[in-house]
């Protein structure tokens, strides 16, 4: 498979709900296949939290391949010798696009704090922005979980002729106090970090030490994307060989995995984009522009499919019900399918168990 990673910048203002301006910005993005002669074998992945365009295939020095390679590629789900598949990394993201570290063409700085609150709404205008500049106007699906789950329920809503299939898996129509008081951790944790220094931190002494309080602002956020019943059925109560049993700081393996996989990530992730991705996803509510969600979803001429996962204890599947509900009940039952997978991972179930939904995906795609 093919990958061809590319950058546009965009010299012209991006009007954001809030009311700031920005007045240019760049997207990263990634794609797979071909485009056909007519443009109609389009899909669009939108990534999570702390994704990025790099959804699928593998760089030739990369460890690991894209984030979801199990679900797209030559043969796979989403076949890209099919389809001409497009991922973007996010605005706000520190994987290219503009975030909070470029530069403010205003002052000649990095923006920091002072970077714009942004919605899920200005993050799919930009997107539409980049598929203009493409020459696409149409796209056979927009599929995306979590963080990405919110941009299609967004382009269902706001861009309603843009797709014929939307997939939205393990997301909700609005993030509820739950969701919100797990990101209120690592908010906490990463400005209370001395090392953070009000954003004013060096990007290389990140690089090198790490920032603690991302790390356990992460760690919370792993707890809420896993499981009690992975936990118990990875880690038992195995206790690190390494450490004594009677040791203060003596581990369970459960602790290992939460400390390697937490103070790894503030070596990839800048901690102010995570803080403006945590604002992005806490205000996201479908119905934020309407007096209610039935008149969000009204606007929806799509074909909208749900998919939710039974052990996801950060967007719990009746959320997603609630949206199934609504559709049905103004009057568009025809146009709504719902499915809730018998998951063992998690909110990283759309991630990780693939096998227990894609052959689903690829039957509502084909029908």
């Amino acid at each position: 498979m093919e990958i061809n990673t590319d950058r546009i910048k965009f010299n012209e203002p991006l009007r954001l709900e809030s009311g700031r301006i920005l007045e240019e910005f760049e997207l990263v993005y990634e794609t797979y296949g071909k485009l056909n002669e007519d443009k109609s074998n389009v899909i669009v992945i939108c990534h999570a939290l702390a994704g990025s365009h790099h959804a699928a295939g593998r760089y030739a020095d990369e460890a690991k391949p894209g984030w979801w390679d199990r679900f797209i590629g030559d043969g796979k789900a989403i076949d890209t010798r099919k389809y001409f598949v497009i991922c973007s990394n996010n605005l706000g993201s520190n994987f290219g696009s503009t975030n909070a570290l470029s530069i403010d063409p205003a002052t000649k700085k990095e923006y920091r704090l002072k970077f714009p609150i942004l919605t899920i709404s200005d993050i799919v205008k930009a997107q539409m922005r980049l598929y203009k500049k493409l020459g696409i106007s149409k796209a056979k699906a927009v599929i995306g979980g979590s963080m990405g789950g919110m941009q299609a329920l967004c382009y269902a809503i706001e861009q309603p002729d843009f797709a014929e299939h939307i997939f939205a898996l393990a997301t909700t129509a609005f993030t509820r106090p739950w969701a919100i008081a797990v990101n209120k951790l690592a908010i906490e944790a990463i400005r209370h970090d001395p090392s953070f220094k009000d954003g004013f931190y060096k990007k290389d002494d990140l690089i090198a030490k790490g920032l603690p309080g991302l790390a356990i602002g992460r760690m919370a956020g792993l707890i809420a994307y896993l499981s009690p019943k992975l936990f118990n059925r990875k880690f038992g109560r195995d206790y690190s060989r390494t450490d004594g049993l009677y040791e203060l700081f003596g581990r369970f393996e459960v602790e290992r995995y939460l400390e390697y996989n937490a103070y790894n990530f503030p070596k990839i992730f800048d901690p102010l984009s995570y803080l403006y991705i945590c604002k992005t996803m806490n205000i996201f509510d479908a119905g934020r522009n309407e007096d209610t969600l039935e008149n969000s979803f009204a606007k929806v001429k799509g074909k909208l499919h749900l998919i939710s996962f039974s052990d996801d204890m950060l967007f719990f599947p009746e959320e997603m019900e609630e949206i199934r509900d609504i559709m049905i009940k103004i009057g568009k039952g025809n146009q709504i399918t719902y499915k809730m997978v018998e998951s063992q991972s998690g909110h990283d179930s759309f991630l990780v168990e693939v096998e227990k939904f894609d052959k689903y995906i690829v039957e509502l795609l084909e029908s």
